[in-house]
């Protein structure tokens, strides 16, 4: 058998040979004789690699599917930090229009998770009894827009009343010595 350039063996350790279709040495003169016909016409050799492509494919499909089924499972949160009267008020009347820089922007300021402990500390830093929020941006509908705001970032915008059935559930925001205490899990 001859594995190096001008039929000279090669020096070194051995050499694996990989049999391709094509290989007349290996396979006779015909390329697609790589074993008894099948039944549907096509050989041994061209039938396996396009079975192993098309099972890698659908085993990474399946596994996405899972993951994606998993994730749409999950509520994608975002949160709205209230001062305790403001929510008290929510909770009493069951809808806001949102906070007095929310009502002269015309829309209600929600966080995502990684932008929520600057929001708090830009604008909560000095507020001890906070409530955190979490709505599902999912149900919000049509009328949550995602727009750019502090440093390019996009921020979830609230453009109806938030109604007390949009939020899924409440945690109070203490502050701390170095700042608002969050819920574990939440940052």
């Amino acid at each position: 058998m001859t594995n190096g350039p001008g039929g000279a063996e090669p020096q070194g350790p051995p050499q694996i040979r990989i049999a391709l279709r094509s290989d007349p040495q290996l396979h006779g003169a015909n390329p697609d004789s790589c074993g008894p016909p099948r039944r549907d016409g096509l050989a041994h050799g061209r039938r396996k690699v396009k079975q192993a492509g098309d099972k890698q494919t659908r085993r990474r499909q399946q596994a996405l599917t899972r993951l994606a089924i998993r994730g749409m499972n999950r509520p994608m949160l975002i949160f709205k930090i209230f001062r305790r009267a403001e929510w008290d008020a929510l909770k009493s009347v069951g809808h806001t229009r949102g906070a007095p820089i929310d009502l002269s922007d015309g829309f209600i300021h929600f966080s995502g998770q990684a932008q929520l402990a600057e929001t708090a500390a830009k604008y909560f830093a000095d507020v001890s009894d906070c409530v955190l929020v979490a709505c599902d941006a999912d149900r919000l509908g049509a009328a949550l827009k995602w727009e750019a705001s502090r440093g390019g970032a996009l921020f979830p915008h609230l453009y109806r009343e938030m109604t007390l059935d949009d939020v899924i559930w409440d945690k109070s925001l203490p502050l701390g010595a170095t700042g608002h205490i969050f819920p574990v899990g939440v940052i």
